[in-house]
């Protein structure tokens, strides 16, 4: 689904992979966190993410409306691709816009 917003995107499947491919690959724009990752309670893997990056963008997503993890720029409560969509673009404002415009650009008329 971020693939098809045009995000690039790297997965993890548990919390210490989630951290070491931070630490692979620093430049990353931002993070998307599920709640229930497996391996480390979510506010622990976001203070080990915020050691490698402070201020690194963090999204948390919590299906079933469960709490967040805290320290996070965004919280989705749910599994609304939409709504998380939305929250990558609003900490990606310049990017998005950028990408908009480029296809605007080479829309058939």
């Amino acid at each position: 689904m971020l693939e098809s917003g045009k995000f690039n995107v790297i997965t993890a499947y548990s919390a210490q992979e989630a951290i070491q491919t931070l630490d692979r690959f620093p430049k990353v724009d931002g993070v998307v966190l599920d709640s229930r990752i497996q391996g480390q309670p979510c506010e622990e893997v976001l203070r080990q993410l915020r050691k490698t990056r402070a201020n690194i963008p963090i999204v948390t997503v919590s299906p079933g409306g469960l709490d967040p993890c805290g320290g996070e720029q965004y919280h989705i409560s749910n599994s609304d691709p939409k709504q998380l969509l939305e929250a990558l673009q609003k900490l990606c404002p310049e990017e998005t816009r950028q990408l908009i415009e480029h296809e605007e650009d080479i829309s058939p008329s």
